[in-house]
């Protein structure tokens, strides 16, 4: 029976997958709709400490937005992409790591896409080359960002285990991003160079590439309070770090809080909110509309959907799963990372798969070196190229050179991705033991 409501599970993640977009939130709340009532499965836990966190830093991001904070950074990523325009390879997964570890969120890769693209053709650089490993660093980097849903929620889990929150982003900041610098050295060599692509000159030859000039775009005028909202929000950031090493078990400096770690972040982030909203004399109204409180909103259902789908399986069959699973990964814990990619592949989400799959790898006995380390493999986005910034990235590429091939996985996302997660995962094994013994 249990392979059947397996077979159940997927394809209601398929279906989703094909929806897109939210459209995987709907579909894997039918999932547990079926599941229940056809085949009496008791509902798993609902994820609701996950979906608020992102509620929260969302709010705090959108108001950012609208008080022009977003618009602040992305002039100066800009700047760094434009100052030295022959390392756009390597600059522009700096600048997308960097953003996303900041916000939390892989969405401001969005807005560097097309900057990316045109100083890349400037410079006569293939731009599926630095767009490709680009994308994956707005990915990856959500597994180190300290108020990503999908991080928060790992430290939870790993706290009965003796791991704290400091712990787990002392190891996963340094190995994912020494990981991206080192594909973006890969990714450099990938392709065909661009005046060597028959797909890209016969788009020159018929006026369809849009040849960039070598003039800095004159840069929008921003609002008042676009600095200081963005100052407003780094001192969230800081103080949730602060507070979390404040109470962690290892520091020790504030003992039994009365607010914990989950609802700091919380509060810390819509505290954020209200000071860039007082400050910064925003409309709060226009969150409402802001393009990241709408992507942020779609997230929280498609984690509500997603997850309560696989929590509602494993919880079912928790006890198969230990004997099947338990000792296979205890002899070999690096599988758990190769579970975590093909999951992550489905699901879409960093914070979903790591709330589906994590607390039962834990439970089965699975190390926390080897959770941590397998951490990164979540960000296995980039499989399917229907990802948003991957189509993004595909969709401002004129050239022709940042394409999907006609067997789909063939794609100028998937090896950078590929070695990115295989060296994350790695310098985790490597990494992790020593972070633990040390602290």
């Amino acid at each position: 029976m249990w392979i059947i409501e397996l077979l159940v599970v997927l394809i209601f993640i398929f279906l989703g997958a094909r929806l897109g977009s939210i459209g995987i939130g709907f579909a894997g709340g039918l999932g547990v709709l079926v599941l229940s009532l056809g085949f009496g499965l008791k509902p798993g836990d609902i994820p609701i400490d996950v979906i608020l966190i992102i509620m929260s830093v969302i709010a705090a991001i959108a108001a950012m937005q609208v008080a022009g904070g977003l618009d602040y950074l992305v002039q100066l990523a800009e700047r760094v992409l434009r100052s030295n325009p022959k390392y756009i390879t390597f600059l522009a997964p700096l600048v997308t790591y960097t953003m996303t570890v900041f916000a939390g969120t892989g969405l401001t890769a969005f807005s560097t896409l097309p900057v990316i693209a045109e100083v890349a053709k400037l410079q006569g650089i293939r731009p599926s080359r630095p767009l490709s490993i680009a994308t994956i660093a707005s990915q990856i980097a959500i597994t180190a960002s300290p108020i990503s849903a999908a991080v928060i929620f790992l430290a939870g889990a790993l706290e009965p285990v003796g791991v704290d929150y400091v712990q787990l982003l002392i190891i996963c900041i340094p190995t994912t991003f020494t990981a991206v610098m080192l594909t973006a050295f890969v990714a450099n060599f990938l392709g065909k160079d661009l005046k060597d692509d028959e797909i890209y000159q016969d788009r020159l030859a018929r006026g369809l590439v849009a040849m960039p000039t070598d003039k800095e775009k004159q840069q929008q005028e921003l609002p008042a309070g676009a600095k200081t909202s963005v100052l407003i929000f780094l001192i969230a950031i800081i103080a949730v770090v602060c507070y979390a090493m404040a109470i962690s078990s290892n520091v020790g400096l504030i003992k039994d809080p009365v607010l914990k770690r989950d609802a700091a972040i919380m509060t810390f982030m819509l505290g954020a909110a209200t000071f860039i909203a007082l400050f910064c004399k925003i409309d709060c109204n226009k969150v409402l509309s802001a393009a990241t409180f709408k992507s942020g909103m779609s997230a929280c259902i498609c984690v509500l959907g997603v997850a309560w789908l696989g929590t509602t399986f494993v919880a079912a069959h928790i006890e198969e799963i230990n004997v099947f699973a338990g000792n296979l990964l205890e002899s070999k814990p690096w599988l758990l990372a190769v579970v975590l990619f093909f999951a992550a592949m489905l699901l879409y989400s960093q914070a979903a798969t790591t709330r589906a799959l994590m607390p039962a790898a834990i439970a089965l006995g699975v190390s926390p070196v080897a959770a941590i380390a397998a951490f990164a493999s979540v960000s296995a986005l980039f499989v399917l190229p229907t990802y948003p910034t991957l189509l993004a990235a595909i969709e401002f590429d004129d050239t022709g050179s940042t394409r999907i091939g006609k067997y789909v996985f063939n794609h100028p996302f998937l090896i950078p991705g590929v070695v990115c997660i295989t060296l994350a995962v790695t310098f985790g094994f490597l990494f992790a033991p020593l972070v633990l013994n040390i602290f």
